[in-house]
């Protein structure tokens, strides 16, 4: 027993209190939930505990990822809540600082950050959100700015189309509204070899880290399959409807079409997009092994390969062209130089280094910092000719056409 729910619940109820767990139930044989006609009539009538014995799915098995889920829903809405302590605004403020933060390492951030802060003798405008909070006012800030002036000083997250599209943060970057000022010459070497270099060129963007995306193969689904190595594997034929991405992770999707496109072109978007078969959260992803359930590849941010049961039927493999990444930007005014200089240098220094490293698997472009990253395990990304020669905002709406008229519009 949880302090949750009881197997001996309905199913409406249950989900009906949870509806997070409409997907599970639905990635498990129980499509018919997804129409909330069914869910109220079908579900009223039936248990948990017996809709799954209906099934033969294991009673236990299934309540802990239930209850992973239910957790997961939870934190995000502790985050929320924490959030409040370095949500601080002032007129008099020096500078201001919005951003987006990676959820797993959202609180060991906010922590430094607010410590940074509270040592100054100054008041700073702090704007911290989860990622799965999303870009949405940060976004309609920028959208329905007139001038840079009206913009906060430093900006920090992900996102290709935020900080690249022509209608959004693209308009000030080509003035040099924004640039690079942390006056670093080399960063760290697994960033600045012979076969990638995160130092922008121009100088107007800055990368503090990545979310790598990775595979985790299901041995059990994946049957007399040759086992994917590679990006180049699973456009494969025989990987049609068999492969789960994290579609509602918008970065990361982002990041995944442009990388594929730079490798394979558009028909590598749209190869992969005929391979998809669900989109899941990448905590259910990641417990999603029911051998039913089809998914023989999930792809998914390196962090999340960590709650991989040792032992069990999934198994992780970083793709041999490299692991596509989703850069974590760092945006600031130059006109604002002198003043948020402190603050850039705080960031780029080895304790935020190490919570992007060490504590999340975000490796960092901070020098100095071990990633624990292997020499065959490369990354791969659009490059910078590519960001800077085209409108990526008009790019990501030509790829994700492409990728989602290969699945049928799904």
């Amino acid at each position: 027993m949880n302090k949750y729910f009881n197997m001996t619940d309905k199913v409406y109820d249950v989900t009906e209190k949870y509806p997070e767990l409409i997907d599970l139930f639905a990635s498990k044989g129980f499509e018919n939930l997804r129409n909330d006609f069914m869910r109220k009539t079908i579900g009223k009538t039936i248990s948990v505990e017996l809709a799954l014995k209906s099934k033969h799915i294991d009673a236990e098995s299934f309540e802990k990822e239930m209850l992973a889920i239910i957790e997961d829903k939870e934190r995000a809405k502790d985050f929320s809540t924490g959030l409040e302590a370095v949500k601080v605004h002032s007129e008099d403020a020096l500078y201001s600082v919005s951003g987006v933060l990676p959820c797993p390492i959202k609180m060991q951030i906010i922590e430094k950050m607010n410590s940074f802060v509270s040592a100054q003798d100054y008041k700073v405008n702090l704007d911290l959100q989860a990622a799965t909070m999303g870009l949405g006012d940060i976004k309609t800030v920028i959208e329905n700015s007139k001038s840079v002036d009206e913009l906060d000083d430093v900006y920090m997250s992900a996102g290709f189309e935020l900080f690249f599209d022509k209608k959004l943060m693209g308009r000030y970057m080509e003035d040099g509204s924004f640039s690079d000022i942390t006056g670093v010459e080399h960063i760290n070497e697994v960033f600045e070899n012979d076969y990638i270099d995160l130092r922008d060129p121009k100088k107007r963007y800055t990368i503090i880290g990545v979310v790598p995306a990775i595979f985790m193969v299901n041995k059990e689904v994946l049957g007399d399959r040759e086992y994917p190595r590679s990006w180049a594997d699973l456009l494969k034929p025989e990987f049609e409807n068999s492969v789960s991405l994290p579609v509602r992770d918008l970065d990361l999707f982002n990041a995944i079409m442009l990388g594929m496109n730079s490798m394979y072109g558009r028909e590598g978007v749209e190869k992969l997009g005929k391979s998809l078969l669900s989109s899941m959260h990448p905590a259910q992803m990641v417990k999603n092994t029911n051998k039913s359930g089809k998914v023989a590849v999930t792809i998914m941010p390196y962090f999340f390969t960590w709650m991989a049961k040792e032992g069990g039927p999934l198994e992780l493999v970083w793709p041999k062209e490299g692991a596509i990444i989703s850069p974590i930007f760092l945006l600031t005014k130059t006109k604002s130089k002198d003043k948020i200089k402190p603050l850039v240098d705080f960031i780029f220094s080895s304790e935020m280094g190490e919570v992007l490293a060490g504590e999340g698997k975000f490796p960092t472009t901070v020098k100095g910092i071990d990633n624990k990253i292997s020499k065959d395990q490369k990354f791969v990304w659009a490059g910078w000719d590519y960001l800077h020669n085209n409108d990526i905002g008009e790019e990501l709406k030509e790829l994700e056409k492409i990728f989602f008229a290969a699945q049928g519009g799904k």
